[in-house]
């Protein structure tokens, strides 16, 4: 990779975000309704490559049936609202209205609640109850404390989501998770991440998940890059994971690992480029959270912004631009790339020229940075 010159003293990476590059049309074009968007990780099939991310803002139990009933992958956040409060909605009702001076604070309070497992078991088995695929999620600090209780719920997929997750973590406070033996006593597909370089990604494919996360800081209710001074551009990262992934292929004889792109991803646009970077599915936050049934109301948070000692995200105001199926699939008068992000997946195949997913992976890409006015 091409190294810059920082000063005297130091020399850093060159590296792109998704509005630094665009896809190039081929000699072939296609007609959309011939084109497949669909993802398979393990034995699910989804018709769209989308996960929605864990967070309350975005991720009900009622909003992830919903999903599942479009044909994407809903997550739910096991430390969440829905698994502190038997009924979380006034606190939803609440955070809408609390002033930026008081937000973060207020949350925090709200967040100090305990985790009840009971609750845990009741969300999953409400979901399973709608006949969907059940996914949920704990942080890394939280999966030894709960996951049995997850398993037992009957999850389908399990997802480990921190701001950042390794194979190694050392601590000398606590018995850090062992992941690799915990992924491989456990009896479902486990996602994990997030992971931002080629080698962070390679240890955790190592590990025996299903998928890898990728994103450090991106999102848009994320002000990890101002609290911590990280960060990593998606194009390049997600590309360097992409290229784990093919090395790992070749050392495991054959094993493929699922790349999942998580964070900085606002438009149908963003979609089409990670996946032609390298991605197999996306997990998607603000743009969910902008649906008419989402649980933030027009709002959107993610668990960086309560966080008891140092927050690293806010809550922001997203604003409500359709129902679900129409941010998803359409039709919407919206023109600036935040609605019907299937169909709009679909038609940049088609115009490309490819038929699936794994296919447009090989599309041409250039460095095109786009300034928009």
């Amino acid at each position: 990779m091409t190294e810059v010159e920082i000063g005297a003293g130091k020399r850093g990476h060159r590296a792109y975000a998704f509005d630094d590059i665009a896809v190039v049309p081929s000699r072939r074009t296609r007609d959309p309704r011939d084109v497949s968007v669909q993802w398979s990780i393990d034995a699910f099939t989804f018709a769209s490559p989308i996960l929605s991310a864990p967070m309350d803002s975005v991720s009900s139990p009622a909003t992830v049936i919903q999903m599942g009933e479009l044909g994407i992958l809903g997550v739910l956040d096991l430390e969440g609202l829905w698994t502190r409060y038997e009924d979380p909605t006034p606190f939803y009702e609440e955070i809408k209205t609390l002033t930026d001076g008081n937000v973060t604070k207020r949350m925090q309070e709200i967040y100090s609640e305990p985790v009840k497992a009971e609750l845990i078991t009741a969300r999953l088995a409400e979901i399973r109850a709608a006949g969907v695929p059940v996914a949920g999620s704990l942080s890394p600090q939280r999966t030894q404390e709960f996951s049995q209780t997850v398993v037992d719920a009957g999850v389908d997929l399990f997802v480990i989501r921190g701001t950042t997750v390794s194979a190694e973590h050392v601590s000398q406070n606590q018995e850090p998770l062992n992941l690799k033996k915990f992924i491989y006593e456990l009896d479902v597909p486990v996602i994990v991440g997030g992971a931002s370089t080629y080698t962070s990604a390679l240890h955790l494919m190592r590990t025996g998940a299903a998928g890898v996360l990728v994103g450090f800081g991106g999102g848009a209710a994320s002000t990890t890059r101002a609290a911590l001074g990280i960060h990593a551009p998606m194009a390049t990262a997600v590309a360097d994971v992409a290229g784990a992934r093919r090395d790992y292929m070749d050392e495991s004889g054959g094993r493929y690992v699922h790349v999942i792109a998580d964070g900085g991803l606002d438009t149908a646009g963003d979609i089409v480029k990670a996946i032609a970077v390298g991605a197999d599915a996306v997990m998607l936050g603000t743009a969910l959270a902008r649906a008419t049934e989402a649980p933030g109301g027009g709002f959107h948070w993610g668990a960086e912004a309560h966080h008891p000692e140092l927050p690293r995200g806010r809550r922001v105001e997203v604003g409500q631009i359709a129902p679900l199926e129409n941010v998803l699939n359409g039709p919407t008068p919206s023109w600036d790339g935040r609605a019907n992000l299937v169909g709009a997946l679909r038609r940049s195949m088609a115009t490309t020229g490819y038929s699936d997913v794994k296919e447009f992976q090989r599309v041409e890409v250039v460095v095109a940075p786009y300034h928009q006015q």
